[in-house]
This record gives structure tokens, sequence and C-alpha cells, in this order.
């Protein structure tokens, strides 16, 4: 069993009707609200985000319920503009449900405000448009493109003048003398990614320097030995080369004289001969020699004695 005692209040009160407050499809935020902004007195124009903050009704709680209350007809919006260009929200809220139509003519009938209102300390914010925006101090001028302005940092220890860019080292490297010898050297440096897969990534800024070297074996007579001596150059356990320039490079920085590559005369049986040095030559190459023929391509045969000729140059 319940018992309600009710007391009419002598002053400050406001009616609803029960089908607001027994309403099926408002929840309790809902009804809330909209009895808060209908117990507001006359003229107060506080916005239902304002209503919901004093209320202490949270973003999400405030969203649910303004949607069912706009859905019920209890609630409409809309934007107008304003002199000056300014947009203002006009919310009309209600204690019975009105259409579209009812609430466009309630609208269409209340004036929009278009100056503020002076603050007052009445905590029921009044419902104004936005005033208007103070305009920037001074004429628009152009944004800045060319970086800081020029400043002498003569006596600025701080800020040190910026040294010179070095010159490009384009063209530096000594170009090898034109001459028969040049372009054969040219052309065998052109090659050389042909003659071992370890030389396939020889940079281009220096062949010039690499056909300069080639030019100056090619000068002494080493013709048929510069492509063994590179071949033997390279790694025989199969170590990758990175830097196949700077091998090159190391390789043909000496130049021997011819007959220390083609061979020195043999010293006198009475003086014993020092062991020739191991040369390191790549595993599937071991025992192949260079054709001395005139061939166009390097070419590579495996010798049976001491014939320096392939069998295609040997036969007449």
């Amino acid at each position: 069993m319940i018992l309600r005692h009710c007391i009419a209040p002598p002053r400050a009160f406001t009616q609803f009707s029960h089908d607001l407050i027994r309403h099926p499809r408002l929840s309790s935020d809902a009804v809330r609200l909209l009895t808060w902004q209908l117990s507001l007195p006359l003229g107060a124009r506080e916005s239902l985000s304002r209503t919901a903050e004093r209320a202490r009704i949270g973003a999400t709680a405030f969203t649910r319920a303004k949607r069912q209350l706009k859905e019920e007809g209890f609630v409409h919006e809309r934007r107008v503009q304003v002199s000056g260009g300014l947009w203002v929200t006009q919310q009309l809220v209600s204690n019975v449900p009105l259409s579209p139509g009812e609430a466009a003519k309630v609208l269409a009938r209340t004036p929009v405000a278009s100056v503020p209102e002076p603050a007052s300390a009445n905590p029921v914010s009044p419902q104004v448009a936005p005033s208007r925006r103070n305009p920037t101090v001074g004429v628009p001028t152009p944004r800045l493109t060319d970086g800081h302005p020029w400043k002498d940092p003569g006596e600025n220890t701080s800020h040190h003048p910026a040294e010179p860019e070095p010159e490009p080292k384009t063209g530096t490297e000594p170009q090898p003398d034109p001459g028969p010898a040049t372009d054969q050297a040219r052309a065998l440096v052109a090659d050389l990614p042909h003659l071992s897969p370890d030389l396939r990534s020889i940079p281009r800024g220096m062949h010039a320097e690499l056909t300069r070297l080639t030019a100056d074996w090619l000068a002494a007579g080493h013709t048929p030995t510069v492509r063994t001596h590179i071949l033997r150059g390279l790694p025989s356990d199969g170590t990758p080369v990175h830097r196949p320039g700077g091998l090159l490079r190391y390789l043909l920085r000496d130049v021997p004289p011819a007959t220390e590559q083609r061979g020195a005369t043999p010293a006198p049986a009475s003086e014993p001969s020092l062991p020739s040095p191991v040369a390191r030559l790549s595993a599937r190459l071991t025992g192949t020699r260079e054709c001395e023929g005139g061939h166009v391509q390097p070419r590579l045969f495996r010798p049976v004695g001491d014939e320096r000729l392939c069998p295609l140059c040997a036969t007449p």
C-alpha cells in the first residue's frame, strides 16, 4: 500500500499535463529537460544545452533526450540568418506536441535578436544572435615567401655566416688523353661487367678513372693480360664484392713492367728460385688462360700444355 501526501505550493509552481509526465516514449531525462524548460519565466531564452548542464544531465543522455523530444514534437529547431550574414539557431519548446507546420508558424511570429543583450547576473542566459567580430588591426598584407630578413652577422657571434657551398666535383677527374689506346681501354672497361658477375655494379662515375688506369696498362704492353690480372684479383672463396670500382682501382693502380707480366728469364740452376706467389683465381676459372689471339671479346680456354692460343686460333 502506497500513501501519498501532497501540499499545493503557494508560489513558483507550474502545471503540467499527466500525459506529459507519464509519456511512454520519453525517458526520465527527457521529461526532466522538458519540464525544466517549461518552468522557466516568460521571456527566458535559455538553450536546451544550458538547461541540461544545470540539471546535471550528461552529454550522451542529453543527446538521447533531445532526440526523443524532437521525435514526439515537443521540441523544434531551425537555423535563420540575421543581419551581417550571421546564423542563429531558434529552439521552440511546447507543452503539447506540434507538427512541423504548426511549429513553423509559431517560429515565424518570433523575432530574432540582431544585437547581443547586456550581460546580467541572472543565471538564465537569453538566446541572442552572435555579436559582430571586431576587425583585425591594420591592413592585410601578403605572406612573406623569401625567408628571414637579411641580417649582417658580422658582429653576431652566435650566428656565424653560412659557409660557401663546395663546388661540384663534376669534371674534376682528369680525363684520359684521346687516342687509340684510350678507346681500347674505354671498350675494355665497358666490357668488365661481362667478365665476372662480381663486376656488374661498377659505378659510372668511376669509368673515366678506370679508363685512365687501364690505358696505362695498355701503354705498358699488357694488352692481353689485363683481364687475367683482374680475374686473379677477384676473391676465389665466393666472398661477395661490395665495391667493385674500388677493387679495380686497387688492382690497376700499380703498372708492372711488361717483362714482369710476361715472365722473367729463368734463374741459373745454381741459384734457388723463389716460389711464385699463389694466384687468387676463381674456382670455376682454375686452369684457364686468356687467348692472345685477335678476339673481339676475351676468350678463356683450358690449355693442355704451354700454348697461348685457343684451339680455334691455333687451327690454320
